[in-house]
């Protein structure tokens, strides 16, 4: 299934209905006027857990988990909830999408072909970053993802695998940062297993 970027700021819906229909795409489910407000979307999903990234001695970022109460990190995949990175350092959206393929890499098998298309959809729709900014995603079970920076509405990639493989890399009991995934779920996933 090849993902898609919708990029509402700058194609009319119109355009989108039609090139999705051309290419034989599904559309994303299109956002609401409350949807494109992040404080909207997580109005009913407060901070469960945060954790600092460090590589190297560097500090990455601070990831913040949003979920909503009964959240069950055992069942993340089919759940909506919200993942946010406060960048501590500034990095190029192809350099993000790039990492971001091999920690997906690193939790299922994924082919070629998938992983260049799953790459060039998020170097699309990432942007550089500087410190301070902060990107927020939120899985959408059964439609995909959908990523805020600082709080504006940057687009969706309506691709449920890449959503559920996506937000594995903090929440799969096979991450490669174990720890940074027990301070995320410290109030949710007690006793949740880890990968050996």
């Amino acid at each position: 299934m090849r993902a898609r970027v919708a990029r509402r700021r700058f194609c009319p819906l119109a355009l989108l209905t039609a090139m999705a229909l051309l290419a034989g795409l599904p559309m994303a489910t299109q956002a609401t006027p409350a949807d494109t407000t992040l404080a909207t979307a997580l109005q009913h999903q407060p901070r469960v857990g945060t954790a600092r990234l460090r590589y190297w001695g560097f500090d990455v970022y601070d990831a913040s988990l949003y979920a909503a109460p009964g959240f069950d990190i055992l069942r993340f995949q089919e759940q909506g909830f919200g993942l946010e990175l406060h960048y501590l350092r500034s990095f190029k959206g192809a350099d993000i999408a790039e990492r971001s393929i091999q920690e997906m890499k690193g939790l299922a098998t994924i082919s070629p072909a998938q992983a260049q298309r799953w790459q060039s959809t998020m170097a699309a729709l990432f942007p550089d970053v500087e410190k301070g900014d902060r990107i927020t995603g939120l899985h959408l079970p059964g439609r995909g993802a959908r990523f805020y920076l600082n709080g504006a509405l940057l687009g969706d990639i309506a691709d449920d695998p890449f959503s559920r493989l996506f937000f594995g890399i903090w929440l799969s009991p096979g991450t490669s940062q174990p720890r940074m995934r027990d301070a995320l779920i410290q109030s949710v996933g007690a006793g949740a297993p880890r990968a050996p």
